[in-house]
């Protein structure tokens, strides 16, 4: 280990001890560990004797370190400590780990900066005091003493069992999932929200917090109603105007709520066990009541005349009867009589009918239960009956001036789903405490799982208690007006009903603090994750973290809630943001489950998909089933605030489930696309935008990005690419720039799609990778967008544009189509739309039908909306150019294509002087510049010389694509060709204008000059003759013919069109002709301003079938 024979570092007379006895050395270096590194470090730095750092693994700096002597045996790995640290350094980072607040964020950036953090006691609580009693605090509720003896009088015994079981197995399936994402990692304080938005991405996160905050803050609003309800009508009973008084004690009792929780929570944690232990006791006195009700029977009776249930609060003289002793008439009389006689006028029902004293509590013994096991709903302003009584067959409908008890609501199965569900809500308890517990992962399913177990059975047997131990009439009168305003449940409780009636009020007010102290931290996480901007004031507050903004609005909301004035109207509102959240937990568990993310590993093992399905199927049922209007209005709430996140929110990466959901369906769909080649009918162009950086990684010719992003109208596939030179170990930097060049400038002009940077040693072996690699599957480009090289004729580097040649061959050999826009600094930008104009498309030949597609996307855009389309095709002397121009016209009809049709004849003709002229002195500078291998300034000398042969002729080049040579004429005369301009027209022609419509029309009249000077005999003699030694060939003067006279007809048809679209013509298969291709299409383009050479693919993009 230590006598490496590569070290050359000369150690003294350790060398000498390491040589005589490696094994004593060996200890001896254990021994004195701290002294021998130091005397190497002290030898090394002064340059002791032949010491060389030949090793490159050698890192001084850990030797420096006293503590770090060990780290030698991991010498391979040192010079990458600083990314990739020791396994003990790491496992120290997690022991030392404190469970994080909800904006994790800052806390990582805190723990990256090294900022001390102060040392936190380590949290104690175990399953049952952190997680079981607070959810069984949270569950039991107002409902409970309030509504559930009310729900099981109006929905009978079963149908009571049947909603109790529906949503406590909606709670249970949802603990399930709960659960397992909860023991997938550690969970920080936050719960439920923290595990929607890290499993389902910000936007569900977000949407689906936000609800759950408002379903937490209306939970308090209706607490507070709870127990001013108990107050108004047991404690101390009002009189009228019920509803105005609950408005003005709910609200005083908001606000004394509200200071005591910004005072201090502190407070509010020390009366939860007050509270939880009066909540234990009245459930307790319950059930001891109903046991004493088989046994003694508690004395309430129930006044009824005929089947209708009398109003307690009417006898006042404790009489259930017209008379006493036969001649005097009681309290109640005066109720249905017009005076106290006798002989007076009496409702007909009243005087048909006998009063008669039923036992509103008969005890568990009665067989009472028989009587209520079906459901009896009501309408609002019903009269409660009791069917097995007799009744007078006189048809009175009772009027609210008689004293009968009267149903306050229309009640059905819908309703009462809504108003218990309330009832169950409070799982998440335990999860949100996940920050105080000692082994959270253990404690959070046990614990919420156990407390919904003992609710469920808490609920269940109440349920069939009420229905074996209190009468009908009592268990449907909400208010217990038929016992004098005593409270319904309370007379089953023992040893009196005040142990009900003050438990209750203790327990719903200390779970209305309980909510007035969650629901602001909630929003406060919500504010600090930054994932909603009109949000964040409210993550700051106290100096202690206290969210006192937060409060401020919760406070406000639940006012809102409070202004209802009625329970049973906000139980709903609250049970569906419950439901929502709720939903989403199981949906979060299930697409992690279906999924199979390598980082889904849940210590909780019982856990199955379709569970999580099957408690997103109830949840999604109860929403609706309780009220539809309600749980579509939720759905649109969650649905804007989903959007505005998506477009407002900060971009947010917690590697959530919807992430992997989408990588899953592409997989899908890409699988599903490799199956075949896709259909004409689905043929898009996808395209690959071939983009050039500058020295300053600046996009050369930014336009391109523009027209491709004109051409997204057929949604496919964009991809921007680029090639930098040189190796890709040491460009990797250079690469990464690029790319975030490419995103910004995508961005920049709205261009969806995906960026490519490939470094290569040279450009055209980039290019042709790019081409090769780019896509997946069957997402890969059939279209290759790429720029007409600049200035190509005067370019010192010729690589540039046999570059460009070397793409055209490469598309080809890959059956991709291709755009070369020519002049793209001349086309459109996306906020300067064309008010008028033609697009002119030039069809030469046919090529898969590319020409009629591109115009087509291309008006889909709102710069090109406006442009009419004309479609030219060229006829020759043997062609019927009328029946060729009717065939175009149907085949466009077909197409379902407008567009105005022209077909233009070319006759035969000789071949012009200008043609061979031009063709003969491109054939000499390309020979030229093949023979001889010239410096640069020679290389200039022998153009200039060509040119001065050449001047004769007076030529115009026009629509040049070099914006940046500002050269003038002179340096242009290495064109081959190229024509003098007139001083007037500017020495950088195309820096000048580009080429506009006025040269154009010039270039026009030129070209009809010219061509009328033919080539004769004697003028070639003449030219042969001054020009010895030099010979054209006629392959090269007949597509310069071709190039010159199709030019001469585009310029005269199309020289005012906003954009022209041609063929273009491929390249010659001898590469020697490189040069001369170049030269055809610059004469073929020339006079034209805006110009799209298009290339076909080889397949057809266009039919006329549907």
């Amino acid at each position: 280990m230590f006598g490496r024979p590569g070290g050359k570092v000369a150690l003294g007379w350790w060398s000498e001890v390491a040589r005589s006895n490696p094994f004593h050395a060996y200890l001896h270096q254990r021994n004195r560990a701290r002294v021998s590194v130091r005397s190497v470090v002290l030898r090394l730095r002064a340059g002791d004797g032949n010491s060389k750092m030949s090793s490159v693994y050698i890192n001084n700096s850990h030797a420096v370190d006293d503590d770090d002597f060990y780290d030698r045996n991991l010498a391979l790995f040192e010079e990458e400590m600083d990314t990739r640290p020791k396994v003990s350094s790491l496992l120290n980072r997690l022991a030392n780990y404190t469970n994080l607040t909800q904006g994790a964020k800052e806390h990582e950036e805190a723990e990256s900066n090294g900022e001390k953090r102060k040392a936190s006691k380590a949290p104690q609580m175990g399953t049952f005091m952190g997680v079981y009693l607070p959810c069984l605090q949270n569950i039991f509720g107002v409902i409970l003493f309030l509504r559930l003896t009310w729900v099981v009088g109006a929905g009978g015994v079963l149908q009571a069992l049947c909603i109790v079981l529906v949503c406590c197995c909606c709670t249970m399936l949802t603990a399930i999932s709960m659960s397992a994402i909860a023991t997938n990692g550690v969970v920080p304080a936050g719960g439920s929200y923290f595990m929607i938005s890290r499993s389902l991405g910000p936007e569900f996160g977000g949407a689906v917090g936000l609800c759950f905050y408002l379903g937490t803050t209306f939970a308090g609003a209706m607490y507070i109603l709870g127990a001013i309800e108990i107050l108004l009508m047991y404690i101390a009973p009002q009189g009228a105007a019920l509803l105005n008084n609950m408005r003005v004690y709910g609200s005083i009792c908001l606000l004394l709520m509200s200071l005591l929780v910004f005072v201090g929570v502190k407070y509010v944690n020390k009366l939860a066990s007050v509270f939880l232990a009066c909540v234990i006791v009245s459930i307790l006195s319950i059930y001891i009541g109903a046991l004493v009700s088989a046994f003694i029977p508690p004395d309430f009776s129930v006044c009824m005349l005929g089947n209708r249930t009398v109003n307690g609060h009417a006898l006042s003289d404790n009489q259930c009867a017209k008379t006493v002793l036969g001649a005097v008439t009681t309290a109640i009389w005066k109720h249905f009589c017009d005076s106290s006689e006798l002989n007076a006028t009496c409702d007909d029902f009243f005087t048909h009918s006998k009063f008669t004293t039923i036992q509103g509590i008969p005890g568990l013994a009665s067989g009472i239960i028989t009587e209520n096991l079906w459901s009896t709903y009501l309408t609002r302003g019903d009269v409660l009956e009791k069917p097995s009584l007799p009744s007078t067959h006189v048809s009175a409908p009772a009027t609210n001036q008689r004293p009968y008890v009267f149903a306050d609501i229309t009640t059905s199965f819908t309703l009462l789903v809504g108003i218990f569900f309330p009832s169950v809500t409070g799982i998440m308890a335990g999860s949100n405490r996940s920050g105080d517990l000692k082994d959270a992962q253990r404690s959070i399913p046990i614990g919420t799982i156990l407390a919904i177990l003992t609710t469920s059975l808490v609920y269940l047997s109440s349920v069939v208690l009420f229905g074996c131990c209190i009468d009908g009439v009592l268990l449907r009168d909400k208010f217990g007006d038929s016992v004098k305003g005593i409270l319904v449940v309370g007379t089953l409780a023992w040893p009196s009903s005040w142990v009900i009636v003050i438990g209750s009020f203790l327990s719903t007010f200390g779970a209305g603090l309980q909510s007035l102290t969650g629901a602001p931290r909630l929003l406060q996480a919500i504010a600090k994750d930054n994932i909603i901007p009109f949000l964040r004031v409210f993550g700051h507050g106290k100096a202690n973290g206290e969210p006192t903004w937060a409060l401020l609005l919760t406070a406000c909301i639940a006012e809102l809630g409070i202004l209802i004035a009625s329970l049973d109207l906000v139980a709903p509102i609250l049970s569906m943001f419950f439901l929502m959240c709720y939903l989403f937990v199981n949906l979060a568990c299930a697409l992690q489950t279906l999924l199979r993310t390598p980082n889904w590993r849940p210590r909780f093992s019982y856990y199955h998909w379709s569970l999580s399905f099957l408690g997103m199927t109830i949840c999604l049922a109860l929403m609706f089933i309780s009220s539809w209007y309600y749980a579509i209005v939720a759905m649109v709430i969650a649905g804007m605030i989903y959007k505005y996140i998506e477009y407002h929110g900060a971009e947010k990466e917690w590697g959530d489930g919807i992430r992997g959901l989408s990588l899953s369906a592409a997989r899908y769909a890409l699988l599903r696309l490799e199956e075949g080649p896709p259909h004409t009918k689905n043929w898009r162009p996808q395209l690959l935008v071939l983009l050039k950086l500058d020295e300053d990684a600046h996009v050369k010719s930014p336009g391109l990005l523009t027209f491709a992003s004109q051409l997204k109208a057929g949604k496919g596939l964009t991809i921007v690419g680029t090639v930098l030179s040189g190796n890709f170990l040491h460009s990797y930097g250079e690469a990464l720039a690029a790319e975030q060049t490419l995103k910004h400038l995508m961005d920049k002009e709205r261009v969806k799609g995906f960026c490519q940077c490939i470094v290569a040693h040279k450009p055209r072996d980039g290019i042709s990778h790019m081409i090769q690699s780019s896509g997946l599957g069957g997402m890969n480009p059939n279209t290759v967008v790429m720029g007409w090289p600049q200035a190509w004729r005067q370019s010192e580097d010729p690589q540039s544009w046999k570059t460009f040649i070397n793409t055209v061959r490469i598309t080809t050999a890959a059956h991709l189509a291709l755009l070369v826009p020519k002049n793209i600094s001349l086309f459109p930008c996306n906020s300067e739309p064309c008010s008028e104009g033609y697009i002119d498309v030039w069809w030469i030949v046919h090529d898969g039908g590319m020409l009629m597609l591109l115009p087509f996307l291309l008006r889909q855009h709102k710069v090109w909306r406006k442009c009419g389309m004309r479609i030219f095709t060229v006829a020759q002397m043997e062609d019927n150019s009328i029946q060729m121009k009717k065939d175009l016209a149907t085949f466009l009809y077909h197409l379902r294509i407008e567009a105005e049709v022209e077909v233009v004849e070319m006759h035969d003709s000789d071949i012009s002087a200008y043609t061979y002229e031009r063709t003969l002195m491109m054939e000499q500078r390309s020979q030229m510049l093949r023979q001889m291998r010239l410096s640069k300034s020679d290389r200039e000398r022998e153009a200039q010389a060509v040119k001065d042969r050449t001047s004769m002729l007076r030529l115009t080049s026009i629509g040049s694509d070099d914006e940046d040579d500002t050269d003038g004429a002179g340096e242009r005369g290495e064109r081959g060709g190229e024509r003098e301009r007139p001083p007037s027209s500017g020495g950088g022609g195309a820096a000048a204008g580009g080429g506009g419509g006025g040269a154009g029309n010039a270039g026009s009249s030129e070209n009809h000059r010219r061509v009328q000077m033919t080539w004769t005999k004697e003028r070639s003699l003449q030219y042969r003759a001054s020009h010895s030694g030099c010979s054209t060939d006629h392959s090269n003067v007949r597509r310069m013919h071709t190039a010159v006279k199709l030019n001469e007809v585009i310029v005269n048809k199309s020289h005012d069109a906003r954009l022209v679209l041609l063929n273009m013509p491929g390249p010659p298969r001898n590469p020697q002709g490189d040069e001369n291709y170049m030269e055809f299409l610059e004469v073929l383009t020339e006079g034209l301003e805006r110009v799209l050479l298009v290339r076909g693919g080889g397949s057809e993009v266009i039919t006329i079938y549907s």
